[in-house]
This record gives structure tokens, sequence and C-alpha cells, in this order.
């Protein structure tokens, strides 16, 4: 209480950081020549976020995004999930950190051609130790009805939509798009997109998006843009703009 019996104010909790990255860099070494993709990165990634990291093909996003992932390894520097250093995990350990906690998507949808759409989902639900069905995983992204179609009888979006729904039928902590709507064209995208914002504001899944398209930036609770390996800027959103209004 304060001098005239008012109480005091409630400090704000802090978010809980699901990543925190300390000076990480990647060096690519191709013969005699080294390419710097990340160049002493520090970030954190908050439970529940929506987070868009921007940037130009060359910036270092798609590297970052993999090393979070633990589908590369840093040359220096430390990754943390939650308390677990992934930069010091074996390669065991790793599989086992992307199979129970994160969810991945990627510019090509990677389905297996033979199998129709839940049957592609069903291969995680399979593997995955809390799944959801995976007919549910296709509602949620909008294409239940679709879910005995193989991929040659969906269009590049519905594709897009079922690698998403197989991403997250494991219930991951995170999910992380490697430019999603990259070989979509604008009307497509935005289903794509809402497919993923559905799935954040459904499931509070933790999302993670790298894309060059500034606008997407607009969906996102927080936006990083990297340039050359570091992060040059950092915004964050007080308002959202649903995909719905984004303006193309």
């Amino acid at each position: 209480m304060t001098a005239h019996g008012s109480p005091l104010p409630t400090a704000t909790a802090r978010p809980t950081a699901v990543y925190r990255v300390r000076d990480l860099t990647k060096v690519y070494r191709m013969g005699e020549v080294e390419v710097h993709a990340l160049r002493g990165v520090d970030l954190d990634v908050y439970d529940g976020e929506f987070l868009v990291l921007l940037g130009h093909s060359g910036s270092g996003k798609s590297t970052l995004l993999n090393i979070l992932g633990g589908l590369d390894v840093p040359t220096s520097g430390t990754v943390l999930y939650e308390d677990h250093d992934l930069t010091v995990t074996d390669q065991r350990e790793l599989t086992r950190y992307r199979r129970e906690h994160v969810g991945f998507v990627f510019q090509f949808y990677n389905l297996v051609a033979s199998l129709t759409a839940r049957e592609n989902v069903e291969l995680v639900t399979e593997i995955a130790p809390d799944p959801m069905d995976a007919l549910e995983a296709l509602d949620l992204v909008g294409l239940s009805a679709r879910a005995d179609h193989f991929p040659a009888q969906l269009s590049g979006g519905e594709q897009q939509r079922v690698a998403i729904a197989r991403a997250i039928a494991k219930r991951p902590s995170v999910l992380l798009c490697d430019e999603p709507t990259g070989a979509l064209d604008i009307g497509t995208g935005i289903r794509v997109l809402q497919a993923i914002e559905r799935v954040h504001e459904e499931l509070g899944t933790t999302v993670v998006v790298i894309t060059h398209n500034a606008v997407i930036g607009d969906m996102a609770d927080r936006v990083v843009t990297l340039a050359d390996g570091r992060i040059g800027s950092e915004r964050s959103n007080t308002s959202k703009t649903p995909v719905s209004e984004l303006e193309w």
C-alpha cells in the first residue's frame, strides 16, 4: 500500500522466452572461401508469440531458422530452447527435439505423392507422443473435405495447407515457417497465411515466419529484420492486422 492507502502498481510480468539466442555465428566454408551467414545474432523468441523474421535473400534468416529448429548447428554462440542448450546437444537428442517440439513448414510442400492428405498428416501422428487426429488438423486449415484427395488433386495452396496440418498435428510448441507463401500467388498465399494465423490463435502455438515480404510483418506481434547476417531493426506491433486486411 502507498502512504495514502492506494494499492501499489502491479509489475508487468515479463513473457517467457522459448528461445534465447546469444552471439550466434554461422560460417560456411566453400573451398577456400568463407561465407558468414550469421554474425553475432542476439534474439529472444517468446512463448505464444507470432514473430516475423524479415530480410532479403542472403540475409541469414533461413540459417537462423534452421538453427532454431535443430536442422543446423552454429559455428559459435548459444541457442537455448527453454532450459536446453541446443548447441551442445547430440544428434539423437536434436532428433527428439525436432520430433516432439517443433513443426516445420517449408516453401515447398514435401508431400508424399502416393498418399492422401489424411495419410500425409498421419505420417507425423504415428510418431508423435500426443498427436491430434489427422482430420482435426486438416479441419484447422480448412481442408477436412479434401482429406481423401492425393496431392496431384490439390492446388498449390491446398498442398501447403496440408503441409501446415502435418506440422501442427503433433501439437508442437513452436511452428517454424520458411517462406510459406514464396511459391504461391497472392490470393493463395492469403489463404495459407490465414491457416497459420488460425493455428496461432486457436492453439497458442509460438510461430516464427521468415519472409522477404514486408507486408506479412503487419500480422505479427513483432518483426525482426536481418541484413548481412545481423539484426538490423526490430519493432513490436501495438495492434496486429488480420491477414484479410493486409494491403498487398
